[in-house]
């Protein structure tokens, strides 16, 4: 029996010590998936744009690429449209954020705020963005709305709204989406800078609600917010799934032409993409710099604005701009899910009725015959690179707390590299390097992609509830007897049930609205519910649209309405571990 145990205490100890070895190694795994892809994507789209693509026949390098890049009729415009949707949508994104939380810091819809703003990401890009244009086209929900009481229009303008030539809609779109998103990124470091001491203090010393704020806590918070402000410039200014549904046609937003130049069927056009995309590299970057000369600019100037010693300067007029846009952005998202969901049961719908004359269920027949493959396909992916990504930042997170350090700058930084280089100026290099190597389109390539974008953000979403929990959790787990990995399986991880849950849910919708990973690395055989609805997007068919973006809608939704309720009913007896972050 002595022996046995000893075997036994022996064999603890090794797994002790392997699991030690792997979370050691964690870290430069999880840096190698962030950087590598996107180096050498970057390579395999610099080297062809270049001339040299020896599977094409071409063995010199050269510059006639780049000369039919810059001779491409149009490109000038693709160019300032990224450029201007990149800039646009980052500046309004930021003022309504940081407007929202100054009218709603520590109030009850703050509260609400935090227990929703999660959900609120889980809507994919490309279902708001049928939402959004269901709602403002000429013919949309809002017009019938307004229509003829208020408009006089008996039949729809003849407005260019969607895919307007300026992209207006598209940064439209984009801001929706991205507001939510910073709003997420700003409550996560609130505690760290102590905000609510500095509106106290502030308050106490006579300024008002947003003077206070904007003079107190923004000045802390924004060197917080510098990265994921540059992630939003980089996706807003190389988005394609969006500016496919709201982006103006001719010329299109570059990273689009990026696409269809790699959709030709004339092989030489992949030169040409592949400087297009290197292109989009450059205008991303380019940016970010204007956006970060601005933030150097802006902090000169205002530098006199925060000593004037002025208590309440426009306090009223913005305080009434908070009010009145917060509910109106929740409202317009909400106006235009409810038209993706009458679109898909409408069957005669004339304008100007509010609703539709006759309902029907044949356009969700039509998608349950064809959907099986789709939401399977999305499904398997998008829980397996999820379960993938969740093991590997609870590995660094572990590691880090054993160490009894935060992780070092680099990786901190290293997380964000897949979220501030546009996807099309690597995927596309990826997509060009498998094809040199012989490996063959499908999903496992599409599964390895999509861990790339996946990650960052359950590293994000998981990474504050990890930290915070108390590490005298582990010391009593100890002193009852409990080993090192004991405590760890069957005390701590119980208890952070509901951010992992969380955090999964937000992964898996990242991967559920991967669209330009799915459709370049799995060369258009892997079918999801994403690339299934932007398909539909050109063919004009409203009520098919509006199934399949429901569709779309309904899988992250599902996913983060279970992340919620199971710690509820897991632990309905013990509601002290609903909170997971003790």
């Amino acid at each position: 029996m002595r022996r046995n145990g000893r075997g036994g205490t022996e064999y603890g100890e090794l797994l002790t010590a392997g699991a030690g070895h792997m979370l050691k190694i964690a870290p430069y795994l999880v840096a190698t998936i962030l950087t590598g892809p996107v180096l050498a994507g970057i390579f395999g789209a610099l080297v062809p744009s270049f001339g040299f693509f020896p599977a094409l026949g071409h063995d010199t390098f050269g510059l006639d690429a780049w000369r039919a890049l810059l001779a491409w009729p149009g490109i000038a415009g693709s160019v300032f449209l990224s450029l201007a949707s990149g800039l646009v949508t980052v500046a309004v994104a930021l003022v309504l954020a940081l407007l929202f939380l100054a009218v709603f810091f520590e109030t009850r819809a703050f509260t609400w705020l935090r227990q929703t703003i999660a959900p609120l990401l889980a809507v994919p890009h490309a279902a708001a963005a049928f939402a959004l244009a269901f709602l403002i086209a000429p013919s949309g929900f809002l017009a019938r709305l307004l229509s003829p009481w208020a408009t006089g229009w008996q039949r729809p303008p003849d407005l260019l709204i969607v895919q307007d030539e300026w992209g207006l809609s598209l940064m439209a779109g984009l801001i929706m989406k991205e507001v939510p998103f910073l709003l997420l990124m700003a409550l996560a470091p609130l505690a760290q800078i102590h905000a609510g001491q500095r509106m106290r203090l502030a308050r106490s010393l006579g300024y008002g609600r947003i003077s206070a704020w904007f003079k107190s806590v923004v000045p802390a918070l924004y060197p917080l917010l510098r990265l994921p402000l540059y992630a939003v410039i980089a996706y807003s200014s190389a988005n394609i799934d969006v500016a496919l549904i709201l982006g103006p046609v001719a010329p299109p937003p570059l990273a689009v032409q990026v696409l269809r130049w790699s959709n030709d069927p004339e092989l030489d056009f992949r030169m040409i993409a592949a400087a297009g995309a290197i292109l989009q590299f450059a205008v991303t970057a380019l940016a970010i710099a204007i956006w970060a000369l601005m933030e150097f600019c802006v902090a000169r100037m205002a530098r006199g604005w925060l000593v004037t010693g002025r208590r309440r300067s426009g306090d009223a007029g913005l305080a009434l701009l908070g009010r009145v846009t917060f509910p109106a952005l929740i409202l317009a998202s909400a106006l235009g899910i409810a038209a993706l969901g009458i679109n898909a049961f409408a069957r005669v719908w004339r304008f100007p009725d509010a609703l539709p004359g006759r309902w029907t269920l044949a356009h969700w027949q039509s998608v349950g015959e064809t959907a099986a493959g789709p939401v399977f396909a999305t499904l398997w992916i998008a829980l397996l690179t999820t379960a993938l990504s969740l093991v590997l930042v609870i590995a660094v997170l572990e590691n880090e707390r054993r160490k009894g350090e935060r992780s070092g700058r680099l990786l901190e930084l290293l997380i964000y590299v897949p979220l501030l280089v546009p996807q099309i100026a690597f995927i596309f290099g990826l997509v060009l390097l498998a094809e040199i190597a012989g490996a063959p389109p499908g999903g496992g390539l599409v599964a390895a992609g999509h861990v790339i974008f996946v990650l960052p953000y359950v590293y994000l979403s998981l990474s504050e509830a990890y930290r915070r929990q108390d590490p005298a959790w582990t010391k009593i787990a100890r002193t009852l007897g409990q080993s090192a990995a004991g405590a760890f399986w069957r005390v701590r991880l119980p208890m952070l049930l509901t951010p992992l849950l969380t955090a999964f849910a937000v992964g898996a919708a990242i991967s559920v609205g991967q669209y330009l990973a799915t459709r370049l690395l799995g060369a258009g055989r892997v079918e999801t519910v994403t690339t299934e609805a932007i398909a539909l997007a050109a063919g004009g068919d409203r009520r098919l649209i509006g199934a399949w973006a429901l569709t779309q809608a309904i899988l992250p939704v599902a996913g983060f309405a279970l992340a919620l309720a199971a710690p509820r009913v897991i632990w309905r007896n013990r509601r002290g571990m609903i909170g997971g972050d003790r």
